[in-house]
């Protein structure tokens, strides 16, 4: 399976590209920009490199930078 943005400034453009989809068969799902960001987010944890550790000093001393 396969998934495609799309991203529309005009809400009319939107509504026709639903009802099109919809007419073929293609399921379709609105997401807001928080959502987005949320699904970026959950992409960029996964691609994190989990095998290092960090102390807890370096991660202070980073949070007070």
């Amino acid at each position: 399976m396969k998934t495609l943005v799309i991203q529309s400034k005009n809400p009319s453009e939107i509504k026709f590209l639903s009802n099109l989809l919809k007419k073929l068969g293609i399921d379709a799902k609105w997401m807001n920009s928080e959502e987005i960001e949320d699904f970026g987010m959950s992409v960029l944890m996964k691609q994190a490199d989990r095998k290092k550790k960090v102390s807890r000093e370096v991660i202070l001393k980073k949070l007070k930078a």
